[in-house]
This record gives structure tokens, sequence and C-alpha cells, in this order.
């Protein structure tokens, strides 16, 4: 049974409380919160203050997801808001071991995304260190993309990696997640999904979410 982890970024904006009030009824796990700086990413959304607002709508685990350039910058101010686990992206990271030192020692959970392009052998000798690989299915930025079908490959490949090195690391997939691919996506060894679109966009999202933790 795969965690569940609606993105934020999807939601109305002039219903943000009632966005928070219905995931915090549903069976969803974690709230998912996209932060995006306009040059990693070719969009903007926003910042600690709202992931300090969302903190406060909840008891249940906000997974920050930093699309972002030099993160480092920027981690204490997203502990400070209330992010339970912080994600960076491998490709904005020359230095990804310091990052992650620097989650940790802040006390989070420690990920690490992969854009599309980006191969999952790259985190061979980090694996050990984190807690959560985040597999982008879609190219970063925008959310309503459909799903990229060689993601699929990469989801196993890190499975397998995982698995060989005994590791309690959760794989996680971010991008056109949908009921239709779901069950392909978790069988595949995803532990994690976030949907966005596909939630906040049905009729009803509370069914969507139920239906989705039942893959």
């Amino acid at each position: 049974m795969p965690l569940i982890a609606p993105s934020l970024l999807a939601a109305d904006f002039l219903q943000l409380q009632a966005a928070c009030d219905m995931l915090n009824k549903s069976e969803a796990d974690w709230f998912h919160l996209d932060i995006m700086d306009g040059r990693f990413v070719p969009n903007i959304s926003y910042g600690p203050m709202l992931v300090e607002f969302f903190r406060k709508t909840t008891t249940k685990l906000c997974d920050v997801h930093l699309m972002i350039e030099e993160p480092g910058k920027y981690t204490k101010a997203f502990k400070d808001a209330g992010a339970d686990s912080l994600t960076v992206h491998y490709e904005a990271c020359p230095h990804l071991h310091s990052n992650i030192q620097q989650i940790k020692s802040l006390g989070m959970k420690a990920g690490v995304a992969l854009n599309p392009h980006t191969p999952i052998e790259l985190l061979k000798d980090i694996l050990q260190d984190i807690d959560l690989v985040l597999i982008m299915s879609v190219n970063p930025g925008f959310g309503g993309q459909s799903f990229i079908p060689h993601t699929i490959n990469k989801i196993k490949r890190m499975r397998e990696m995982i698995d060989e090195q005994l590791l309690n690391v959760k794989i996680e997939v971010d991008g056109g997640v949908t009921l239709d691919n779901a069950k392909m996506i978790v069988d595949a060894g995803a532990d994690v999904l976030v949907a966005g679109s596909s939630i906040f966009k049905t009729i009803n999202p509370t069914q969507t979410i139920t239906q989705l933790k039942a893959i």
C-alpha cells in the first residue's frame, strides 16, 4: 500500500484552508510542497511562509521538494517553517553530500530528486546517507504533464540498487501520476506517490486519494 502525497501546488490557492482540511480528513499520508525559484525551473511557486502556513494546519508529514538553485542557503529557513523532509535536486547540488549533512544536522529527513534525464546510478555513493529518492516522471516546473514512460525502468533499477545495499530508502515518484498508471508505478517499486492535478482537479478528491491508497 503506497504512501500518498498530494501536491498542494495543484490546489485552488484561494481555498487553501479548505484544501488542507480535506487532506487532513482524507487518507493522504503526506503534504507535498513544491518550491520553485524561477531559476532551476522556469516557474515560481512559494517559499517558507506558505510552508509555515501548511505546517500549522496539519500533523501529517510536510514533504518539501526544493526545485531551486543553491538550496543550502535556504535549508534552515524551511526547517524553521516546519518541513519534516527536505528534498534537493542532484542537478542543483555540486556538493551533494554537504547538502545532505546540512539537512540531517537540522533534524529533517533528507531526499534527493532526479530529473528525467539523470541516471539513477549517480546516487550509488550517496544512497546510504539519505532517506528518500524522488524520481521525477515529468520535467520539473509545471503541473499537469504526462508521465514519461521510461521512468518505470528507472524505478525498477532504483529499487534493485536500494535492496542490494539493504537500505531503508523510500522511492517517491512525482509527475503525471494517475489512477490509470499508479499500479504500474507501485509494482515497479515506488513507495510514495505524489499526485497534484489528478487529485485536486477531480470531482471528489477524497475519493481519489482513497482509490490511490488502495492500489
